[in-house]
Parts: C-alpha cells; structure tokens; sequence
C-alpha cells in the first residue's frame, strides 16, 4: 500500500502552534502517515503586500518542525509558476514521488469557496479531502456538494497568523502561539514590525 501525505499548504506568515497541533492530531488518528507543509510563495486568494519573503516563512517552517518527524517543510512551489494553485502542486507531487498518495488538507473555510479553486472537480477526482473544522465556517452547508470530502473531528485552534502579527505588533507575548526557535527568529529580525 501507497505512503499517506497529507499536503497541508498555506502562507504561514508565520506558522503557529495551530498548524502544528493540527498535523499532530492528523497523525495520531493516523489518517496519513507524514504531513507535508507546502509553503505558497503567493496565495492566489490572499493579499501579497503582508507576506515575509518566502524563504523566511519556509525557515521558521523548518524550525517549527525540528521536532517532528512525521511533519516536512517543503519548497516545491518555489520553482513553479506564481500564483501557485493547489491543483498543479499536487500534480507535480504526483509526478516527483508516484511512490506516495496525496491528499490535501484544507479548512472548512476553504472548502466553502471550494468551487472558486482552479480546477477544483480535477480535485476532487484525483485528491482525497480532508476537511478540519474552522469556527464560523459551517463544513455542512457544503458538504452535500463534495460528497467525496472528509470532515476531521478534530478540536478548533482559535488562532491566525493576522492575529499573531497584530500580538507582534502590540509587543505581546508570544509563547501560547509559536514554537520558542521560531519566536526567536522574528525577534531576532524585528519581523512583522
């Protein structure tokens, strides 16, 4: 049988204990067996001006994951055309590691806008779904529409990355939402600033 990967993309600008705790949760119900976090250079439904250099964002990534081996960093999207859509990534995963079968990880918010995803019914046929539950964003008013996507029972983590870089910016404390090598990187560089 086929390696399970779960794809998990997103900005991370910056990534947060809420995307770990998630992966974590993910694993233990052994749903896949690794999580890879793709990071997106440009989001083609999010504001480009707020985002750190990619690069920075992949090497808090790393460092976040330090600890977790069941849980990659991954920079596939960096060499591919800008905006990155989600449909080419997981093709080009396909064709890099036929060894492994790919599924991605999106949030219920995600999956309410669903339709407005490049090529999104390739997806579906291609790609199982996993859908984890986010506050305020209904998976069942939806979820007659993808029949094909699975909703995870796992806990809500009420925290953004918007919310994080608003605490950067009030000076507050960090901890309760990043890894402490990834809290030192920003301060370090006066991230977010």
């Amino acid at each position: 049988m086929k390696k399970q990967i779960g794809i998990y993309s997103g900005s991370f600008n910056p990534i947060h204990l809420g995307h770990t705790q998630l992966a974590k949760h993910i694993l233990e119900q052994k749903i896949v067996d690794e999580v890879w976090f793709i990071v997106s250079p440009c989001n083609p439904l999010k504001e480009r001006r707020e985002l750190l250099d990619e690069y920075i964002r992949l090497e808090m990534l790393v460092l976040a994951l330090q600890n977790h081996p069941q849980m990659k960093a991954s920079d596939v999207e960096f060499s591919m055309p800008i905006p990155s859509y989600s449909i080419d990534t997981l093709n080009v995963l396909r064709l890099q590691y036929p060894e492994y079968q790919f599924s991605l990880i999106i949030g219920s918010d995600n999956a309410l806008i669903f339709d407005q995803w490049k090529d999104y019914i390739q997806i579906l046929e291609n790609f199982p779904i996993l859908v984890y539950p986010r506050m305020g964003f209904d998976f069942q008013t939806v979820a007659h529409q993808y029949p094909a996507m699975q909703l995870l029972t796992t806990p809500y983590y009420n925290v953004s990355s918007t919310q994080i870089r608003q605490l950067i910016q009030e000076g507050k404390d960090l901890s309760p939402y990043l890894d402490p090598s990834v809290i030192q990187l920003i301060e370090e560089n006066d991230f977010y600033q």
